[in-house]
């Protein structure tokens, strides 16, 4: 496999007001709760690594922001909101200030909220006493990093992490565009669309120069372990040969870039690519970025003022019709029900698509777009769902901070948002899509004109 660092760097905050705190916090449920991930039940039956919430908290000059990384498939907006009311009840930073994002593990558990969740074990009361306790421990997390402010420096860069991460969607000759048409398949004529390679890297350091925590953003589903038991899958892995390399105590936190259509899966390579060898192999080459990076990590920009900002954009819906929703209520009840042989894997994807959409009455999705700046060097930008690609591609490009890091599935959730032209290639994102067509470049219009808004600041 062709595997290709190339290295860029930038110098950044030397010591000013900045202090950081950091906390994890177990959120490994109870085995039996279904997992989440797939259009179909299981049960979770062991642990093979724990799941975590990992929190930075960063200080400056009396502004406080909140990074947390969730070792889950995603966010739901109802989960955000209270434990954003709770963080703010214990610690006093102001909700809006709070990024929560998940690493899109599935193996993990399913939360309970949605038809499809609910049709594929969210109803059990596991599930719902899980997604009731989750906020709770996002809250005791950032309290527990609060409570251990200290000053600190950071430093950051990017690494580019070539051939290891690839667009799952393909031109076939039949004239369609497929999705994870199988290795060597030969209809394939070439890739539907391109990669984002940066692997993106903020480190952070006390004032004796002991490591504190490393923030790591590539954009690659998680999808690689499989099977029944709990596991954080590639992150896993890199957390822990970092930890090996730095100090056992460094917190890294890892977030998902733009990765709506972009696996792991390389078709022209015949090895198998799932379970949990797999997903070390990843971590394994993602840790092997960052040891170079932190190689060539520099300090010279006195800036450390803090800036948030967030905007609530409203998203079309999907057009469907009633016979689409009688038909999704048959196909949903088939389900539930484990009727044989059960509906095919697209019409399933078309009914709780149908039927999210259904219950929302016309009302448009309303999702949150938040930027968190550190100086003139660094934001974070949050997007709420499994973003294709070159959206975020597009924002990095637009952006006039010299490092932008997008977590998806950030602050809720609503799925895929795939580009516009998706829309009319079709397959999986495009018929899971809660959000009409355009959608994807609203958002893209929102973060870039709070990235610019706040760089002026």
């Amino acid at each position: 496999m062709k595997s290709l660092l190339a290295l860029i760097f930038f110098p950044v905050l030397a010591f000013g007001e900045l202090k950081i705190g950091i906390a994890t916090q177990n959120i490994t449920p109870k085995l039996g709760i279904p997992l989440a991930g797939y259009y179909s039940e299981r049960g979770a039956d062991g642990i093979h690594d724990p799941l975590n919430a990992k929190v930075i908290v960063l200080e400056s000059d009396g502004v406080k922001a909140v990074l947390v990384g969730l070792d889950l498939i995603g966010t739901i907006r109802p989960t955000v909101e209270e434990a954003r009311t709770l963080i703010t009840q214990q610690t006093g930073i102001a909700g809006r200030n709070v990024m929560i994002s998940a690493t899109h593990s599935h193996t993990g558990p399913i939360f309970a909220g949605s038809r499809r969740f609910d049709a594929l074990g969210g109803q059990h009361d596991l599930a719902q006493e899980y997604t009731s306790t989750l906020p709770r421990l996002i809250a005791a997390a950032v309290q527990s990093a609060h409570s251990k402010l200290l000053p600190a420096r950071v430093f950051f860069g990017r690494t580019r992490v070539e051939g290891l991460a690839f667009n799952r969607r393909f031109h076939m000759r039949d004239g369609s565009v497929g999705w994870n048409p199988g290795k060597f398949n030969p209809n394939i004529i070439r890739v539907a669309g391109p990669t984002d390679d940066e692997l993106a890297v903020v480190y952070f350091e006390d004032a004796q120069a002991r490591p504190l925590a490393t923030y790591v953003n590539f954009a690659m589903h998680l999808d690689t372990v499989g099977g029944t038991h709990f596991s954080a899958d590639y992150p896993f892995t890199l957390s822990e040969y970092l930890g090996r390399a730095k100090h056992p105590d460094m917190l890294t936190l890892f977030t998902i870039g733009c990765a709506g259509d972009i696996n792991h899966v390389n078709v022209q390579w015949a090895n198998p690519q799932k379970g949990h060898s797999e997903a070390a192999r990843i971590g394994t080459i993602l840790a092997a970025g960052v040891l170079r990076a932190y190689e060539k990590l520099q300090t010279n920009s006195p800036d450390a003022r803090l800036r948030i900002s967030s905007e609530l954009v409203s998203l079309p819906l999907p057009e469907i019709s009633e016979a689409d929703v009688v038909s999704a209520e048959k196909i949903a009840n088939a389900v539930s029900e484990k009727t044989a042989p059960a509906p095919k894997f697209m019409d399933q994807v078309q009914a709780f698509k149908v039927l999210d959409i259904a219950a929302r009455k016309g009302e448009p999705q309303k999702v949150e777009v938040q930027v968190i700046a550190l100086g003139q060097e660094i934001a974070w930008v949050s997007l709420p769902g499994e973003i294709f690609v070159e959206l975020g591609l597009t924002i990095k490009a637009g952006s006039p901070f010299k490092q932008t890091i997008i977590a998806e599935l950030a602050n809720g959730s609503i799925g895929y948002i795939p580009t516009r032209r998706a829309y009319s290639e079709g397959n999986y994102e495009v018929v899971s899509a809660r959000c009409a067509e355009g959608s994807g470049e609203l958002l893209v219009a929102s973060a870039l004109q709070q990235l610019r808004e706040l760089h002026l600041k």
